[in-house]
This record gives C-alpha cells, structure tokens and sequence, in this order.
C-alpha cells in the first residue's frame, strides 16, 4: 500500500464542512475565517463567518447545498479567528485568533 503524504491528506480535508460541523455542536461560537480567492492570477479577498453549523460569506456568493464545498473557486484561508456569540461591536467577544488550519479542527479550542 502506498503512503499519501501529509500535505496530500490535508488537502483533502473540507476544513469549512469540518467547521460547520463542530460549530453545530457550540451554537455559541462564530468563527470567522479571512483569506483570499485566487482569480486570473489576482487575489480577492475573502471572509466567510461560521455560525451554528452554517456558513456565511461577506465577500462571495457561497453554496448552500451541503453535498457541495462551499467556495467552488480555489481560496486559501490565512486567518482564523474565534468569538462568542452573540457578536458586538467591541472586542470583548473576541477569544482567540490564529493562522494554523488545523488549530480550530479541534473541538477543544473553540472552547
């Protein structure tokens, strides 16, 4: 049996069908993932917010049918921040930030 690397296993993980799942199970949780779709060689910016097992883009139309990804174009996540919910207008809801993809894969640390 061949072994896949790890960087070809990771490319295989739907990290926002992850999220959503987790984020079902910790309705009081918004992530809110920031990066960029990658489009005729430019960059556009990108910002889809995670809450009770849905997502939501600021930036782009997303797919709603849950048999398909999310974002059909290629995108690359750079950011990945954590806050409870409800959201304000103050930080104060702010728990945690950071760049690691599988940082909030998880469930612990969206706690």
């Amino acid at each position: 049996m061949e072994e896949i690397p790890a960087s070809q296993k990771m490319a295989k993980i739907d990290f926002i069908n992850s999220f959503e799942k987790i984020s079902s199970e910790i309705p009081d949780r918004v992530l809110k993932l920031q990066g960029f779709i990658l489009k005729e060689n430019q960059k556009e910016q990108l910002e889809i917010i995670i809450f009770r097992g849905y997502s939501s883009s600021t930036t782009h139309p997303i797919e709603i049918d849950s048999e398909k990804k999310v974002i059909a174009l290629t995108y690359i996540i750079t950011n990945f921040r954590l806050y409870k919910a409800p959201l304000k207008e103050t930080e104060e809801n702010f728990i945690r930030e950071t760049k690691n993809s599988v940082f909030f894969l998880n469930q612990k640390n969206w706690i």
